[in-house]
């Protein structure tokens, strides 16, 4: 199933398939993102909260559902791969900032 997903958005799943820095490249630079009940705050942060996840966790993200909720762009997406529970969906809240990622929150 495709999805018709904002560009930043779009760079991010493509980018979830590389590295840290690749995900990083997709934030502005006082970005935060909020997984797992922590928060990382700028590209630093962020790049390394990548790298440590696909470190820790082999897994292929796909993108089901997209709908806009206020000022943010929610996105459904199935989990699978080498962590407890798989599959799993999740849902990520996106806000966009000139092009670019400034928030994403991700949950169950």
């Amino acid at each position: 199933m495709s999805i018709d997903l904002p560009e930043p958005i779009a760079d991010y799943f493509g980018a979830d398939r590389d590295n840290g820095e690749a995900v990083a490249r997709c934030f502005t630079s006082n970005a935060v993102v909020k997984d797992e009940g922590r928060t990382y705050t700028g590209i630093e942060a962020i790049k390394n909260w990548k790298t440590v996840a696909s470190a820790k966790y082999r897994y292929t993200a796909v993108p089901l559902a997209s709908e806009k909720q206020g000022g943010s762009t929610v996105v459904t997406s199935r989990l699978t791969g080498s962590f407890p529970g798989s599959p799993v969906t999740l849902r990520y809240f996106f806000h966009l900032e000139r092009g670019k990622i400034s928030f994403l929150e991700i949950v169950p």
